[in-house]
């Protein structure tokens, strides 16, 4: 009984060591950027644990050309824009659209992915799409675009009920195991995940027409030096390059991974 008490504490003192550590390497970088790891191909973790994705690597080399060092720390996708705003992360990333309503407390650079929504079903489950939701249970991921597309389609689709999850693999999970019946989420994530996973298919688009970027407390002076940078990448073809690396395709022409914009603004 000693033994496995002090082997608790070890065990206890060993995670707390750990947390301690990572959060000094957070508050020696430079920047801290927010993430919602688990979220492919944007931010996740790979084989070896290392976190990778599309937007690891945009913000990496963003601040690599601003000649500074940048902390990724891993919070749940609603917990982004409490923590933008309250200044504990300098900027989040998760494949976040621009909205005017998010426009109105916070701030986005210029878009660098167009994107819509779509569902996603077991392969076996005789689901073609959203006309065949009725009376079913669909998921999204908490406070995301998906959600409030799903919340105010559904009576109009008839779904028995909306579960919130933090993230795409807690969810597809469930979906594998037949305890929800579709899942509406970001097409290129769901599009990536569902490649090598016959049991599971993306079975419509959900035109949406939304358009991703890095997000920041309001009016922060951040937010319009990465900006400039984001647009660098365009011109350069940096950016399409990035996008061939992650889904194995050039980027379409006049997309605004390739095209570069201005700042969004509140109309």
């Amino acid at each position: 009984m000693i033994r496995e008490q002090i082997t608790r504490r070890l065990l206890a003192a060993t995670a707390a060591a750990a947390l301690l550590v990572a959060a000094g390497a957070a508050r020696a970088a430079d920047l801290t950027a927010g993430a919602n790891i688990g979220n492919v191909p944007w931010e996740f973790q790979d084989a070896s644990g290392e976190l990778v994705g599309f937007e690891i690597d945009l913000v990496k080399e963003i601040a690599r050309r601003m000649g500074k060092t940048v902390a990724i720390e891993n919070i749940p996708f609603q917990g982004l824009f409490a923590a933008v705003q309250s200044g504990r992360i300098d900027m989040a990333v998760s494949s976040i659209t621009i909205t005017e309503k998010r426009l109105a407390s916070v701030s986005f650079a210029q878009p660098y992915y167009d994107s819509d929504q779509s569902l996603t079903v077991r392969a076996d489950s005789g689901i073609a799409g959203l006309a065949d939701l009725e009376g079913k249970v669909v998921a999204v991921d908490t406070g995301s675009t998906g959600d409030i597309w799903a919340t105010q389609h559904k009576d109009q689709y008839g779904f028995a009920d909306i579960r919130r999850f933090e993230g795409l693999n807690p969810a597809m999970l469930d979906l594998a195991a037949g305890r929800i019946d579709g899942y509406i989420s970001d097409i290129p994530a769901l599009q990536y995940y569902v490649r090598d996973k016959p049991n599971l298919k993306v079975a419509e688009r959900i035109p949406t027409g939304e358009k991703y970027s890095i997000m920041f407390a309001k009016d922060a002076e951040l937010a319009a030096e990465v900006d400039e940078v984001i647009g660098e990448l365009k011109k350069e073809g940096w950016l399409a390059r990035l996008h061939e690396k992650w889904f194995g395709a050039a980027p379409d022409k006049g997309t605004s991974t390739v095209e570069p914009a201005e700042m969004p603004k509140t109309k």
